[in-house]
Order: structure tokens, then C-alpha cells, then sequence
């Protein structure tokens, strides 16, 4: 599981350092893509053949959303491996859709990891929306209580 927080500087070369507490679980080669959020997803190979086995079951052809969102998600992936010092390098086109720059902030979520731009996770997390009291209490309206 991918638990945690970490920050990195995106190298001259447009490299990411993948924390070393995450190497190991992600495996030589995993996936990137677009996430939602403006944030990049990172799966394992086998995190990945799950999601890929969903996305297959879904009605893309008869449902609208079912196929933008497969769009979405496919269309900006691609497989990575990392370097021996465990870094990797980002399509453009996937570092301009996060905003990715000059900090990176790697954060663990569970069956993923998401890569955002420093700035923009700053953002994110410093936003009023929900205060932690209310993120509970709407996870208590799908049975998880804390």
C-alpha cells in the first residue's frame, strides 16, 4: 500500500526521483497517466491490469461518459521504468497536463501513487473545501467511520 508524502526538485534533464520507500511496490515497470485533479496517476503493473480489466467491462460504445472517460485515462498513458538511482522521465505531454515543473509532490494513496506540482498541491490541500470534520462525516454516508 502507498501511504505518505514526499517532495522532490524535477532534475535539468526533466527527471522525477521516485521516493525510495515506493521502488520496490511499483516494480521495474508500471504506468502514468492523467489523473483527475490536474495530478498524474501511478500504477503497478498489476494495479494496472486490474484497472485496464475494468475499463474493458465498461459500455463505451452505448455510454457516453464510459467512453470519454476511458479517452481520458488511456490516452495519455504510458509505461515507465526507472533509472538505477530511481528516477524517470515523464512524457511533455503528461508533465504540461499536471503542471510539473521545478518541485514535484509525490503522494501515496493507497493502490497509487499521484505526482503534482509542488505549487498546486500546496493549493490543493490549503483549500477550505471540506474541513477534516466534514470529509468524516461523508465518509460516515458510504459506512466508513472513524
Amino acid at each position: 500500500m502507498f501511504i505518505g508524502e514526499y517532495e522532490h526538485s524535477v532534475d535539468q534533464k526533466g527527471r522525477i526521483i521516485i521516493p525510495s520507500k515506493y521502488r520496490e511496490e511499483l516494480g521495474s515497470v508500471f504506468y502514468v497517466t492523467k489523473g483527475l485533479e490536474k495530478c498524474l496517476y501511478v500504477y503497478s503493473s498489476a494495479e494496472w491490469n486490474k484497472i485496464q480489466e475494468k475499463l474493458e467491462q465498461l459500455p463505451i460504445t452505448t455510454n457516453k461518459n464510459a467512453g470519454a472517460f476511458v479517452r481520458f485515462f488511456l490516452s495519455g498513458a504510458c509505461e515507465c521504468e526507472m533509472d538505477k538511482q530511481g528516477r524517470i522521465l515523464i512524457p511533455s505531454k503528461l508533465m504540461e497536463y499536471a503542471a510539473i515543473e521545478k518541485q514535484v509532490t509525490c503522494i501515496g494513496v493507497s493502490t497509487r501513487l499521484e505526482l503534482w506540482s509542488t505549487p498546486n498541491w500546496n493549493e490543493y490541500t490549503s483549500q477550505d473545501c471540506l474541513s477534516p470534520e466534514e470529509m468524516a462525516s461523508n465518509m460516515e454516508l458510504i459506512g466508513l467511520r472513524f
